[in-house]
């Protein structure tokens, strides 16, 4: 007697993409969260460099700052400062104080990434749903879907780190992209996000993932400094990133998001032939 199990498995096509916002989709080199971070702290006489600001890159944003006082230098510069350890009530006032700077600062990083305009154009035109979600709150990514509509960038989908009772790296802002564009299947789905978390959250949904290089959170720089930068420096920096995202499990890393286009193709190829991500 011969025993066989049979396997469902997705072949057709990619029928979506769900984007990160800051550092993928707009913002070139994530520089918006990350000054803010730095001046809530100072302002709570705590000091916090850039690079140490960026390390929770991706997740919740009141999640990020107690991430940030969960750093041993970090705990101790406000223990110094302060007189005692930290406390919850310390993660919620900072993130009070943090919220109005946040919003304040979004439209002047509100600029789309080079190629973002084009790539989901491409995908429209395919018949390919797009989602967009973000470590940011509701009222924070409203101003960047306002400026994102401004720029012609159109969406069917946009979720919120508040919209869900868990975020990155939890997969339940994917998962609710997913159904709002009624995927039937989540392997049919691509995440795209320039951060650990933002990878780890595609592959807990059980999708696709694309890390993006040198737009976002890991090189940290403006379109203008990097191209700025010497090809050898460039080099340097754009290995870090990568393996930093492939270290994460990202199925494909490239440098931004105009180069995504080939990723899809190769997904495709990759479903057709019965492979799952």
């Amino acid at each position: 007697m011969y025993a066989y199990r049979w396997q469902r498995r997705y072949v057709g096509p990619v029928r979506a993409v769900i984007f990160d916002m800051a550092g993928t989709l707009m913002d070139f080199g994530s520089r918006a969260p990350a000054g803010v971070f730095v001046e809530v702290f100072r302002r709570r006489r705590v000091a916090m460099t850039v690079a140490e600001a960026r390390g929770p890159m991706g997740a919740e944003k009141r999640r990020h700052i107690e991430m940030l006082l969960e750093l041993p230098a970090v705990a101790e510069r406000f223990a110094a400062a302060h007189g005692r350890a930290w406390s919850q009530q310390d993660v919620d006032e900072l993130y009070a104080a943090f919220i109005p700077l946040q919003i304040e600062s979004l439209p002047a990083f509100a600029g789309l990434v080079p190629g973002a305009l084009d790539v989901g154009q491409a995908l429209a035109e395919r018949g390919i749903g797009i989602g967009v979600n973000s470590g940011y709150s509701r009222d924070m990514l409203e101003v960047c879907l306002a400026e994102a509509k401004r720029q012609g960038f159109a969406w069917q989908s946009a979720v919120a780190a508040s919209d869900v009772p868990r975020a990155r790296p939890c997969p339940a802002m994917c998962l609710k992209n997913a159904a709002e564009l009624a995927v039937a299947d989540v392997a049919a789905c691509v995440k795209v996000d320039d951060t650990v978390p933002g990878i780890l959250e595609g592959l807990a949904a059980g999708m696709w993932t694309v890390g993006l290089a040198i737009s976002g959170n890991e090189v940290g720089l403006s379109h203008a400094d990097w191209q700025a930068l010497r090809p050898a420096e460039q080099e340097k920096r754009r290995e870090r990133a990568v393996a930093r995202l492939a270290e994460a499990g990202a199925h494909y890393v490239v440098d931004s998001v105009a180069d995504l286009l080939p990723c899809i193709a190769a997904i495709e190829k990759r479903l057709g032939r019965g492979e799952r991500p």
